[in-house]
């Protein structure tokens, strides 16, 4: 073959070889362009500015939380917090159709907590698949960081996303914003999903205790508890601790319990409040609680600390109420209030609030009942219904101020029961 013609070939093939390559570099540059795309996509969603047309329901759930920022929130009656009432809404308080009868709602629980013991949320949506509205407390960085999380809890997590209402309480100084940029800090969150919101929350689960968040710094609990309350339409609710769970069959039981009956307007269905060792498994029915109620792997809430604030409720004749423990909710006995009794009860939208002046530990919760005794209800114990907190609590494992808020509030619960004297004029009752 003559040199020029080898020449000729060689050129051709090289030149089908550059070809080649310069498509495989367009091809890889197309596929890197996409992918591309495809995060800034993702991150714009979650933390970003750019409307995207095709995101439907997720662009307008990020408007929405855009909305409620922009409102900056409502000041509480004291002028010290900023309150952001339904920064994210369900899909269960959107889909309420306007003068719709409240009662559809049925009964919601409502709850409280700092950004650190928000991953209690993942367990409770286990046991609790029905509305739930929750006070967030936020401080400082905390802020921020809160509400990046419950929008992402909102956007990745089903159960979350359709039956949480969120809501943010910070300093009256402080304002939430929308976290443009965060995108660094919860990277890979969009691969991971809903698990990885919640394992992002149990990063935070040790950083501090709820009445231990700075020395200057006090955990609102009445207010929390108030603003949960009144950020549900549900006409019945009930206040627990994020770290507490009820029955399983609370709600279906209840529901069931109105066909039959309604609580009358001065009267709060009381659930005995019981804790289980750490180790254990929380018991769905009256069957496995009264089980390990009797080898002593569960026990009266607070059984150490305060006996006195719970034994009201008379655990050993519930435990040994002849009712089948699977039956419906009924009412086993009614009571009187008796000083210090603490209980965990259903009640009406009617019940008086809570008093707000009580912040961190101690009377926040015995202030309430005092005033419904004032008020003149009456303290129904159910059948077979009841609430369980995590883990046994014990002497030492408070923080280091406890017992000095203690006596501040016990001050503080003096002149309050003097006050209900005011605003109960004619009642002859009293704490």
């Amino acid at each position: 073959m003559p040199f020029s013609k080898k020449c000729s070939v060689f050129k051709v093939v090289l030149s089908a070889l550059l070809i080649v390559a310069l498509l495989q570099l367009i091809y890889l540059s197309f596929l890197s362009k996409l992918h591309g795309k495809q995060q800034r996509s993702t991150y714009s969603e979650l933390f970003g500015s750019k409307k995207n047309p095709q995101l439907g329901e997720k662009n307008s759930k990020k408007e929405r939380l855009r909305y409620s920022l922009s409102s900056g929130g409502i000041f509480d009656s004291s002028g010290q917090y900023r309150i952001y009432k339904n920064l994210i809404k369900s899909g269960f308080s959107t889909s309420q159709k306007p003068g719709a009868d409240p009662r559809s709602h049925h009964l919601a629980l409502a709850t409280h907590t700092t950004i650190n013991n928000l991953h209690h949320l993942d367990s409770l949506l286990d046991r609790w698949r029905n509305p739930l509205s929750i006070a967030i407390f936020a401080h400082g960085q905390d802020v921020r960081f809160a509400t990046a999380l419950v929008y992402a809890l909102s956007l990745f997590c089903p159960q979350v996303q359709e039956l949480v209402d969120f809501h943010l309480v910070c300093h009256s100084e402080e304002m939430a914003s929308f976290p443009e940029q965060d995108r660094d800090h919860f990277a890979g969150l969009e691969e991971q999903g809903c698990p990885g919101a919640f394992a992002k929350l149990e990063s935070y689960r040790d950083k501090y205790k709820n009445y231990a968040i700075a020395s200057n710094v006090s955990y609102p609990n009445n207010l929390l508890r108030n603003v949960a309350r009144t950020g549900t339409d549900a006409a019945y609710t009930l206040v627990i601790d994020i770290d507490m769970v009820p029955s399983a069959a609370l709600h279906h039981q209840f529901v069931t319990m109105l066909m039959r009956r309604e609580p009358a307007q001065d009267e709060v269905l009381v659930l005995p409040a019981f804790e289980i060792r750490h180790t254990r498994k929380m018991p769905a029915s009256k069957a496995e609680l009264v089980q390990l109620y009797q080898v002593g792997e569960v026990r009266p809430f607070y059984e150490e600390l305060c006996p006195r604030c719970q034994a009201p409720s008379n655990y050993s004749r519930w435990v040994n109420l002849s009712t089948k423990t699977s039956g419906p909710l009924e009412v086993a006995y009614t009571l009187n209030w008796v000083d210090p009794w603490e209980p965990f009860y259903i009640g009406a939208k009617t019940v008086p609030l809570y008093d707000e002046n009580f912040k961190q530990y101690g009377f926040n919760r015995i202030s309430q009942a005092c005033e419904l005794h004032i008020a003149g209800y009456r303290f129904s114990v159910v059948s077979n219904a009841f609430v369980v907190h995590r883990g046994f609590k014990v002497q030492g494992e408070f923080h280091s101020r406890k017992d000095e808020e203690n006596r501040r509030n016990r001050i503080l619960f003096r002149s309050f029961k003097e006050g209900l004297k005011t605003k109960y004029p004619t009642s002859p009752r009293r704490c």
